[in-house]
């Protein structure tokens, strides 16, 4: 088969992938995709699209080398394939690595999705309302107007629902709680989303940055360039990025467990260096990396030696004592 005749089967097998892959990631994660920034939908999407037109660009190649055949014209054809020849050799070779690149990461990305009790606290509770936009859900109580806030950041490709339920316990106490959506669900993407969060609430007195995993991490780089705003850090599972061991100001937990195969004991021991002295330091016997969300497991976490309910309470309990530390006098 010459090089030519290869060039529309290439097209059909990268149209393909180009198809199949948006199609999986939407068919198994819909209504995650749906509830989230929009950036990764509209990636996979218009990942799709680009399998259409080049199944639609494969096929029309076909229908014209059935046509060409019968007009007796092979050397000129064979003339023009050789002169061309390296060109569809190296564009292919691109099209091949692009692809493998691009689907790679949109597969990666695929998020973990948030189990149903937490889904169904997007509605609310009585005693905390919620609101849900494209880039926040927001979490108010009811039962008073808060002087506080906790700006939280979920951990990488994670479903931000999936917080709700340990999130709304903490708003029910009388705390403003935002919980950001983060493009592709990566913290990174969103590192300056407290600040639009604090503009938008100017009735909120203190205010706390935190997250789970890379959240808490993104969360401190934000804690450490405007300590003029934010009076305190919580870090489930997580560690700064910044030294900021000698931030006396900025009220910090660090929350963690004891079995997490992702953050672990080892690593949350190591970053204390980079914290203020007066860190409340809280490790969750028996809790794994996924019990700081209502997302499942997660590949290379360790095994669980408590409930998933006890860890959350436990892990409740440090977060709304970090955020009575902060907002002291």
């Amino acid at each position: 088969m010459t090089r030519s005749r290869r060039t529309p089967w290439l097209l059909l097998v990268l149209g393909a992938l180009w198809v199949l892959v948006p199609g999986w990631i939407w068919l198994t994660r819909a209504g995650v995709l749906l509830a989230g920034h929009p950036a990764y939908a509209v990636a996979v999407s218009l990942a799709a699209v680009v399998g259409v037109l080049l199944l639609a660009a494969g096929l029309r190649r076909r229908g014209a080398r059935g046509r060409t055949e019968t007009a007796r014209d092979a050397p000129s054809r064979a003339d023009a394939g050789r002169r061309s020849g390296w060109l569809r050799v190296v564009g292919g070779a691109v099209a091949v690595v692009l692809s493998v690149l691009v689907l790679g990461v949109l597969a990666w990305l695929r998020p973990f999705a948030a189990s149903p009790p937490a889904i169904a606290l997007v509605d609310g509770t009585s005693e905390v309302a919620v609101t849900d936009s494209a880039s926040r859900i927001t979490l108010t109580p009811t039962a008073q107007e808060p002087t506080d806030g906790l700006v939280f950041q979920p951990g990488a490709r994670v479903d931000p629902r999936a917080y709700l339920s340990l999130l709304t316990e903490v708003a029910a106490d009388g705390h403003l709680v935002v919980v950001v959506k983060q493009p592709f669900d990566i913290g990174f993407t969103a590192a300056g989303a407290p600040g639009d969060v604090i503009e938008d609430h100017p009735e909120i007195v203190t205010w706390v940055t935190g997250g789970h995993s890379l959240g808490g991490v993104v969360a401190s780089t934000y804690a450490a360039d405007h300590p003029d705003e934010v009076a305190g850090l919580l870090l489930w599972a997580s560690y700064p990025l910044d030294d900021l061991s000698g931030r006396e100001d900025l009220a910090v937990a660090t929350v963690s467990g004891s079995e997490d195969g992702l953050a672990t004991p080892a690593d949350i021991e190591a970053s204390l260096a980079d914290l203020p002295p007066d860190t409340q330091v809280v490790q969750v016997a028996g809790a794994v990396h996924a019990f700081f969300g209502d997302y499942g497991e997660q590949p290379g976490d360790g095994t669980p030696g408590t409930s998933r309910a006890e860890a959350q309470a436990q892990i409740v309990e440090a977060s709304l004592a970090l955020l009575e530390a902060a907002a002291a006098p």
